[in-house]
């Protein structure tokens, strides 16, 4: 993917004393105190923003917060909680402007955060007024927010497509890259994980994996569609029994690539949805009519766990099954450590998916870790993002 790359810029000495505008993604969460509860999007973003300091620039970082309504500013729709933690991790003062639109004071060497970009009026409709107006702010624009790759917004895209310069952060640089490795150029066998409560909401990504993947293994309710899919008793379990058609059309997708989609044999079953259920494990053929499917059973998971080991290239989203009910949480354990054992370069995205990530400690064992929900699932769809094709438009002339 031909992009301009922010750290070959600051490498050429062209950001110095540049005015530069980075959209990063800020959009963390908060407990009910108001305080953030988790600050890993803050913390992805700080490379950037070092890269542009130490390169004499004048920085300016924005991000959305929530879902404010444009044009009516509230207190707690406010970045400047972000901007506290952001002032922490830089060890320096990071002042929050308000009305930004019309002009930044800002000096070589200083940063200063842009209240909450989603207050304006036109940047969810991505307005060309409100667009030209952010680009005269700043010589260089800078997008580090994967996380919102697959919107065209404002600070997304229309700026993108005025400013002086338009580049790609080392953030999404990195994503680009990994998701390049990952899907474009892939080690072979490809193997992909495309697991969650709905074949709907992933419809369109298992029938697009299944034009270019060697392996498609399917968990959680998603799975359970499949079982439909191959004749088999599912009980009460979470299913969509009107996608069955979707379902055995992927399946046979990737027969006639001579590859295949591996239902489970046997499975974790519960009479109720409840973290102390007594969990029984059962073949997948002898499941009973008041049975709810809530994981796969131990002989799928070490099959899949043996074809993971053997794989060239693994995509992960989604978990095979409650991972958060102990009983319920043996076949996204195995799954997870095997594709942490595994020589293949592997790229994780999804919320459940970094979760499961993090309670089995394996972050450092995972290729690439994804910082985008819905961008991460477009990627895996095989569309051109956006935030990507205005980059590449630039980069072009």
């Amino acid at each position: 993917m031909n992009i301009i790359r922010f750290a070959d810029l600051c490498a050429q000495g062209r950001a110095k004393d540049q005015r530069v505008f980075i959209r990063a993604d800020l959009n963390v969460p908060f407990d009910d105190h108001g305080q953030i509860s988790e600050d890993t999007r803050i913390r992805a973003s700080v490379p950037c923003i070092q890269m542009a300091l130490a390169a004499g620039a004048a920085v300016m970082v924005t991000s959305h917060l929530g879902r404010p309504t444009e044009g009516e500013f509230k207190p707690e729709d406010s970045l400047a909680p972000v901007a506290r933690r952001l002032g922490e991790l830089l060890g320096r003062d990071v002042p929050v402007l308000a009305d930004w639109v019309g002009g930044v004071a800002v000096a070589p060497g200083q940063v200063v955060m842009l209240e909450n970009c989603r207050v304006n009026k036109g940047e969810k409709k991505n307005s060309e007024a409100l667009a030209q107006q952010m680009a005269a702010l700043c010589d260089i624009y800078v997008n580090d927010a994967f996380g919102t790759a697959h919107r065209a917004e404002g600070t997304t895209y229309g700026i993108a497509q005025f400013a002086p310069i338009a580049c790609a952060g080392p953030l999404l640089s990195a994503e680009i890259d990994a998701i390049t490795k990952a899907l474009a150029n892939p080690k072979r066998p490809l193997a992909a994980i495309v697991a969650g409560s709905k074949v709907s909401t992933k419809l369109t990504i298992l029938q697009a994996l299944a034009k270019n993947v060697d392996q498609l293994i399917v968990g959680g309710g998603i799975a359970n569609t499949f079982m439909l899919a191959a004749g088999m008793k599912i009980g009460k379990s979470l299913a969509e029994p009107d996608l069955v058609g979707e379902a055995k059309a992927v399946i046979e997708a990737m027969k006639a690539r001579g590859a295949e989609v591996p239902i489970p044999t046997d499975v974790v079953c519960a009479k109720s949805f409840g973290a102390d259920a007594p969990a029984t494990v059962k073949k997948a053929t002898e499941v009973a009519d008041d049975d709810l499917i809530l994981d796969i059973g131990p002989d799928t998971a070490a099959r899949l766990a043996h074809q993971l080991k053997a794989a060239g290239t693994i995509v992960w989203n989604g978990p095979m099954g409650v991972f958060e009910f102990a009983a319920f949480e043996n076949g996204t354990k195995v799954v997870a450590h095997a594709i942490a054992d595994s020589d293949a370069f592997s790229i994780a995205g999804g919320g459940d998916t970094l979760a499961a990530i993090a309670k089995y400690g394996i972050e450092s064992k995972i290729g690439y870790i994804s910082t985008g929900g819905g961008a991460f699932l477009e990627v895996l769809e095989g569309k051109t993002l956006p935030a990507f094709e205005i980059l590449m438009k630039r980069a072009a002339g």
